[in-house]
């Protein structure tokens, strides 16, 4: 295409008539009306798209060619690339699942405590009840709590689950090898309310709360 394309004159665009100019976009297949400015830019712009188009059909067929003589080299280099980003990514999958390590026992006293705040009851009826886990294997707190006729006796039943769970989570100790070494309760706050009474008097109520700690110990370590 690019040889039947007629070369500028040695005067340039400009030194042809617009007739002439109009004659030479109607054989390259390009509009032809507007003002001379016009045409003579347009022959310039289709001169240089010309002289362009064959050094990049060039360029485009020795990029066809340097795959096909390199063809048998090339997958082998890409191969050996591969290999060590696959080896990275295993090893970054190795050390993200790594499981969480127990805690080793200690070699003293072991003594796992739960604790129970703002507990709502007073702190002289769950006395009552926990004088009589104090000292018993965990296996007998847990019937003795079942079966007391006292309320709190619910509250200090899940307060010693919760310590059993704390034991088996952190020095994987089951129920049967566990003991309460410690149960006490101390005060809380004390919420005031009044209840109304005859000839407008008002009569206060302390509805009072209880922090509740439970320590269990090893069967060995009891003491």
């Amino acid at each position: 295409m690019a040889d039947k394309v007629n070369p500028a004159p040695e005067g340039g665009w400009e030194s042809l008539k617009v007739d002439e100019l109009k004659a030479e976009l109607e054989s390259r297949g390009l509009p032809k009306s507007g003002t001379k400015a016009e045409l003579i830019a347009r022959l310039t712009d289709d001169d240089v798209a010309n002289a362009g188009a064959a050094p990049a059909a060039a360029a485009e067929k020795e990029a066809a060619d340097v795959p096909q003589a390199t063809s048998g080299e090339a997958p082998e280099e890409e191969a050996a690339e591969e290999q060590p980003k696959s080896r990275r990514r295993g090893s970054a999958e190795t050390t993200t699942t790594r499981k969480r390590e127990r805690a080793p026992r200690p070699e003293g006293d072991l003594i796992v405590r739960a604790r129970a705040r703002y507990v709502r009851t007073a702190p002289r009826k769950a006395r009552l009840v926990m004088d009589h886990i104090r000292g018993k294997r965990v296996e007998h707190a847990q019937a003795i709590l079942e079966h007391a006729p006292r309320a709190v006796s619910t509250d200090i039943l899940k307060l010693l689950n919760s310590a059993i769970a704390n034991a088996e989570s952190a020095y994987e100790l089951g129920a049967d090898e566990l003991t309460v070494c410690r149960a006490y309760v101390d005060e809380g706050p004390t919420i005031k309310r009044y209840r109304p009474r005859a000839l407008g008097r008002a009569t206060k109520i302390n509805k009072r709360t209880s922090h509740m700690t439970i320590e269990l110990t090893a069967v060995g370590n009891g003491r």
